[in-house]
């Protein structure tokens, strides 16, 4: 009976120890973080990424949904942070935003968690009919790319941040050549004449379709780029994603399907 009783107390305790591990402390100091734009930006950029597959938790540490977390950045006064935890896991909570903090972080955070919560009520849909041809005079259609899984970079010539990731989403397409059931489409709002000369200069991986200014803001309602679609091999956004490293997270995680 001694022995079934220590049993059970190592048990639980191993197991309180295993959650203590898995939802842990912030990993910076929320109030500190606050303190200059510049110090909140540098940790948001590189650390929380709102499109990856979290657990979410409020101001109380009571787990809610996804969307709720995404609604409550965009529309309240909290900051996003990470709580210390395994590698593979991940947990973000909402802490409140201080009152003397600079007003320009409240202001980012929830364009910010709109753009998330609008690419996050995507997720699941069918990606909006089409039919175009590429600067090569190749077909893209719907049908045409049933049972493949597609990646569609969308962007403009005058677009820093786009053109910036040339470098990482070349590399990417270099990564994948030999899955012939992965391709790589990008909608670009400029003429191909325009196309042309630019991409001489600065070639992209990517099959680019040109003149898609109008199709990008009716169809798919885009207001930031670059803007990343992963689509599964049944034609449904598997997700939409704002950089090229939420890009390639989620694209290795599609790719194992």
């Amino acid at each position: 009976m001694q022995k079934l009783f220590s049993l059970i107390l190592f048990f639980f305790i191993f197991s309180l120890s295993q959650a203590q591990n898995k939802l842990g402390n912030p990993e910076v100091d929320p109030v500190q973080i606050q303190k200059t734009y510049e110090q909140w930006s540098v940790y948001q950029n590189k650390n929380i990424m709102l499109s990856r597959d979290f657990t979410a938790l409020d101001a109380s540490s009571k787990e809610i949904s996804k969307e709720v977390f995404l609604d409550q950045l965009a529309n309240g006064s909290f900051i996003p942070i990470r709580l210390k935890s395994d590698a593979s896991v991940f947990y973000y909570k909402l802490f409140k935003i201080q009152p003397k903090t600079d007003t320009s972080i409240k202001a980012t955070i929830n364009q910010i968690g709109f753009d998330a919560f609008k690419n996050y009520k995507m997720e699941g849909t069918v990606f909006p009919k089409f039919s175009f041809k590429d600067l090569d005079g190749n077909l893209v259609t719907n049908e045409s790319m049933k049972g493949k899984i597609i990646v569609i970079k969308c962007w403009y010539i005058h677009c820093t941040p786009c053109i910036k990731e040339f470098p990482q989403v070349n590399k990417l397409v270099e990564e994948y050549k030999d899955r012939k059931d992965i391709l790589f489409i990008s909608l670009a709002e400029d003429s191909p004449e325009q196309l042309k000369v630019f991409l001489s200069r600065k070639p992209l991986s990517y099959s680019v379709i040109p003149d898609m200014k109008e199709y990008m803001n009716n169809a798919l309602q885009l207001n930031s780029f670059p803007t990343h679609f992963i689509l599964n091999k049944e034609g449904l956004i598997s997700k939409v994603l704002p950089n090229f490293e939420s890009l390639e997270v989620a694209l290795a995680k599609e790719s194992k399907f």
